[in-house]
């Protein structure tokens, strides 16, 4: 028997959107985790792309679906259809521009209107590269974290400092979560259950083991 896995085999699916003002980072934290690739001209995304990469939780082959949007304006129309079936969200600021930082509110509570109250979420303070030009102390991002039950990491999708640790957290808490309420509700096996390919798996109940600051920025 084959010891490698198909492209396509996987046990799990899990969409996890990126939202933040345009120009943060969000294409280059998607091609830095799904291509390893960083391109320094910036260029708008033009509506919405995905990439996707899988990767090994507990033995589990976790495939993620990574949506990426433009942060203008002008693409807002497409938000509900963007935020659908999403269980995880990247919420990324600039640190060297504070304005970014300050519109994380606005961007946390649109995603809490179109998604699942239980959506795992981490605050992404990205070009942690740039130091000298910081405007946004990790202190400042590690306390809203907090104060919103959020996770959070500062990365540098330029030098790739955090980029997979960023995704591969919030991808090992969503199927804890749902492992952990496979076994809770009783089904036998149902934690080790392959879903059917395409499957996306929703998390509706309690998660207050969610309700911290994930890690930290080091």
């Amino acid at each position: 028997m084959a010891a490698y896995r198909a492209e396509d085999d996987y046990d799990y699916l899990f969409k996890v959107v990126l939202i933040g003002d345009s120009g943060v980072g969000k294409s280059n934290l998607l091609s830095r985790f799904t291509r390893n690739e960083f391109s320094l001209e910036s260029k708008s995304t033009i509506g919405v792309e995905f990439a996707t990469r899988s990767l090994n939780v507990d033995g589990k082959v976790i495939k993620a679906q990574i949506w990426d949007t433009a942060g203008q304006e002008r693409y807002r129309a497409i938000t509900s259809a963007y935020y659908r079936g999403a269980v995880g969200a990247l919420l990324v600021y600039d640190v060297t521009r504070h304005s970014t930082f300050e519109n994380v509110e606005r961007w946390l509570k649109e995603l809490r209107d179109h998604t699942d109250p239980n959506i795992v979420v981490m605050l992404i303070g990205n070009k942690s590269d740039l130091r000298h030009l910081v405007a946004v102390s990790t202190d400042d991002g590690k306390s809203f974290a907090e104060r919103e039950s959020l996770y959070f990491m500062e990365t540098s999708a330029l030098e790739a400092t955090n980029v997979d640790n960023a995704f591969a957290e919030v991808l090992t808490q969503i199927y804890r979560i749902v492992s952990k309420k496979a076994v809770e509700t009783g089904d036998e096996g149902a934690a080790s259950t392959i879903p059917s390919k395409g499957e996306r798996i929703n998390i509706k109940d309690d998660v207050s083991a969610l309700k911290r600051v994930g890690c930290c920025s080091s």
